[in-house]
């Protein structure tokens, strides 16, 4: 009989990058849990064995989530709570209404006592109050009986086409202290090769793809599929893909004449894609950023490539939602990476 896999529960999944990860490292996900309709669309679409739960962890208790889906034990929780608004007071968080979905995520590892736990946040997260909030996340999962280490990885160090950063923190029951693995990249993958096979225009979902792989990253994505989804390109005024065009690739407002520059008021406006280097990091949609060529905004499935999601992996809602998903996620080949890494601890 073949040995089990390991499973997995998934706290704030949003559309399930991180998890998809999982997946791709042979693990079994049972469940994930967010509270936005929309991306838990997206997760039971894209991860076939799993559960998709839409609740608010604000109010609901393991337990409670635990008779609703039967789900009595599980090997790793993994998630990445909202933790932007920590409260905090002298040398700890403090129990603020803004802390309560981290506290949430830890009570989860209370009640499972899973092998280990997998928590993702923004990077400086391990800055925050000069340290404190670091200091308490490892104190609070060491009480429960973990050895904790975080680091702060980028994505592109790791095969994703983009300079993300995020920060994790993993927790392995008992002496054995995670190491976190080694950058696996030394040539960085760039927006080109992530992006120069997708079409100028839109395509209808499910229609074919127009032109070979032409990286091998591109191989990689398009591996299990066969047609192009999510690709539905944005119509921006004659004045806005004028301004645009006068970007070079890579440029950014300081390239636009004086009386252009301050046509938006953010300093990362009218930045270009630089087609030979990892992207900057997507987030969730906002309209500055460029496609490397085209007088565009990139297109939901070209900022799905630039994340490391597989083309077979179907964003479902309006397309200011899809874009939303794919800002949130976690890159799911950086995830594997970690949870490859996870097995040796298990």
């Amino acid at each position: 009989m073949s040995k089990s896999k390991n499973t997995v529960i998934d706290l704030f999944c949003g559309c399930g990058g991180l998890s998809f990860g999982f997946i791709e490292a042979n693990y079994e996900i049972l469940l994930g849990i967010d509270h936005w309709k929309d991306a838990i669309a997206t997760f039971e679409n894209t991860h076939k064995k799993a559960k998709g739960l839409v609740a608010d962890l604000f109010n609901e208790t393991p337990k409670e989530i635990s008779l609703k889906t039967g789900i009595k034990k599980v090997d790793i929780i993994i998630g990445g709570p909202p933790c932007q608004g920590f409260s905090i007071a002298g040398k700890r968080i403090i129990d603020d209404e803004r802390n309560k979905l981290y506290k949430s995520f830890v009570s989860f590892v209370e009640y499972y006592s899973p092998k280990a736990f997998l928590m993702e946040n923004v990077p400086n997260i391990v800055s925050m109050g000069e340290g404190v909030v670091k200091d308490t996340i490892i104190k609070d999962f060491e009480k429960l009986g973990y050895t904790v280490v975080y680091k702060v990885l980028l994505a592109s160090e790791f095969g994703v086409p983009q300079n993300r950063k995020r920060a994790f923190f993993i927790g392995t029951k008992g002496k054995k202290e995670f190491v976190f693995p080694e950058p696996t990249n030394k040539k960085l993958i760039s927006a080109k090769d992530a992006i120069s096979d997708l079409p100028e225009k839109s395509v209808p979902d499910g229609n074919k793809y127009k032109s070979e792989p032409k990286s091998e990253y591109q191989k990689l994505i398009r591996k299990n599929s066969h047609c192009i989804f999510n690709h539905e390109i944005t119509n921006h005024s004659d004045q806005t893909v004028e301004i645009i065009s006068l970007v070079p690739d890579g440029g950014n407002y300081k390239n636009l004449p004086k009386n252009l520059q301050q046509t938006r008021n953010v300093n990362i406006a009218w930045t270009r894609l630089n087609s030979n280097k990892p992207s900057f990091t997507i987030d969730t949609g906002h309209r500055h950023h460029f496609h490397y060529k085209y007088n565009r905004v990139p297109t939901v499935r070209e900022s799905a490539r630039i994340q490391s999601f597989p083309d077979n992996f179907i964003f479902l809602g309006s397309k200011t939602s899809q874009y939303k998903q794919v800002g949130n996620a976690v890159p799911p080949i950086l995830a594997k990476v970690l949870a490859e890494e996870l097995k040796k601890y298990l």
